[in-house]
């Protein structure tokens, strides 16, 4: 949990995540111009104006964003943005203008436009009408003070929309009426400071996300069903279930502190065996078999809870079901609206009917055109068996017979030579080894074979 004074103050000492212009330490005439201060007027000097705020109302939004922070103040972004000593001097001139333009909004005018009556004015949290009252009597509404909360519109819309998210994708969501503390610590990674959350808060009553409620000194929060959804206002049904869940977390809470108090007696019954107290052993039985009892009696109203919690849930799933239904019925009704079975069978008639033409037109365009002349098919077989006839007894004119080798021209004969031929040979013999070839240099002698 929060501390009920701590604020949500931006780091001093320039920007800790280096994301700064690259002008923050290159160019000392640029940074000279953006550090000092705005004129009295945009009409003096138009082009200094709009590059100074061009400059300073993006950094202090991308700034606050990356700090993770929907509050901020004057001290703490003159802090935030010192360079070498020096501290911008129009900074509240950028506040006013991100103020008219509606960027920022005074903390105190947000709170006024919700309904902020739940918030405990009195814990010293939000003591910011008598503030207010005393900076617009001594400073006017114009004036920017240092030390002024002041909130950034779209940043604080993107902190409500991720709580929403991690309300939904957490165990909280099984019913939508939820405990402000349990829901503060789920949210206490998101939300800085006790503010931002209660800020949160009022952002999604602001979008009707969300109702706040007290029941009997505690806060409760209920939230819309789905992400589109408006909340409605929190019933008995509603109240009704909440207890049933409180109740079941103190049962479950007393059996657990009962179970471990019956493992006590048990463990002090062993040391009291081991000791030869056998009375004071028997005390501590005795003590764990009412304490098993009374665990037994709880455990019985814990599933009567539980199971009534069980029909609760089973029963809005069941509604969610019913209004789908609902929903896809009133869909198809009025899709199909204009569609009978009259006209469905007409519609296929006259599809059936228009097939049947184009394949008419086709047949006929496929018979061709004739241009006016009959032809009689005996006659053209006839003639063209007498074209046959005389085909067959023409000789045939046929080519002569080659004498040479083909491809002749293209392939040259190789020439080899009569020594190439004897050493080839003289291989072949000695390879074989069973005969001797004679050279032709050699005189002429009968090839006999070699024992």
């Amino acid at each position: 949990m929060w501390s009920p004074g701590r604020e949500a103050q931006a780091p001093t000492g320039g920007d800790p995540a280096g994301l700064l212009p690259p002008e923050w330490e290159e160019d000392e005439e640029r940074m000279s111009f953006l550090f000092s201060a705005f004129k009295r007027s945009r009409e003096v000097n138009s082009t200094d104006w709009d590059s100074k705020m061009g400059f300073w109302a993006p950094l202090v939004l991308s700034h606050s964003r990356r700090q993770g922070v929907v509050r901020l103040r004057l001290r703490d972004l003159q802090e935030a943005f010192q360079r070498k000593g020096s501290v911008p001097l129009g900074l509240a001139t950028v506040l006013q203008d991100l103020l008219r333009r509606g960027e920022l909004q005074r903390e105190s005018d947000f709170m006024a436009s919700v309904d902020s009556s739940w918030i405990s004015w009195g814990v010293g949290v939000f003591l910011l009408k008598p503030l207010k009252w005393t900076l617009s009597n001594m400073l006017g509404d114009n004036k920017v003070p240092a030390e002024e909360v002041l909130v950034a519109v779209e940043l604080l819309k993107e902190k409500a929309e991720e709580v929403y998210r991690l309300y939904q994708n957490s165990p909280l969501s099984s019913h939508p009426v939820v405990a402000l503390s349990e829901l503060s610590t789920l949210c206490a990674n998101s939300c800085p400071d006790e503010r931002t959350f209660y800020l949160v808060l009022l952002q999604l009553q602001k979008e009707k996300r969300v109702t706040v409620l007290e029941q009997n000194g505690e806060k409760i929060v209920k939230f819309a069903r789905g992400p589109h959804a408006k909340v409605s206002p929190v019933n008995d049904v509603d109240v009704g279930v909440y207890q049933l869940m409180q109740s079941e977390q103190l049962l479950s809470r007393k059996v657990e502190s009962l179970s471990q108090e019956s493992e006590r007696c048990k463990e002090e019954a062993r040391r009291a065996c081991r000791a030869g107290k056998k009375q004071l052993a028997l005390r501590s039985l005795k003590a764990k078999q009412r304490t098993e009892k009374r665990i037994e009696a709880l455990h019985a109203k814990l599933d009567t809870v539980q199971g009534i919690l069980d029909r609760i849930y089973a029963s809005q799933t069941d509604q969610m079901v019913f209004n789908a239904y609902q929903a896809g019925v009133g869909a198809l009704k009025l899709s199909m609206k204009d569609v009978t079975v009259e006209k469905a069978e007409s519609l296929v008639d006259q599809i059936q009917e228009l097939c049947d033409t184009q394949d008419e037109v086709s047949q006929t365009l496929a018979g061709g055109v004739t241009n006016g002349l009959d032809f009689d098919s005996e006659e053209l077989e006839k003639e063209l068996d007498i074209l046959l006839q005389d085909t067959t007894k023409e000789p045939l004119d046929l080519p002569d017979n080659p004498r040479e080798t083909l491809y002749t021209n293209s392939v040259p004969k190789p020439r080899i030579l009569d020594a190439e031929l004897e050493a080839e040979l003289e291989k072949l013999s000695l390879s074989e080894g069973g005969l001797q070839v004679p050279s032709s240099k050699s005189p002429k002698r009968q090839l006999e074979p070699t024992l």
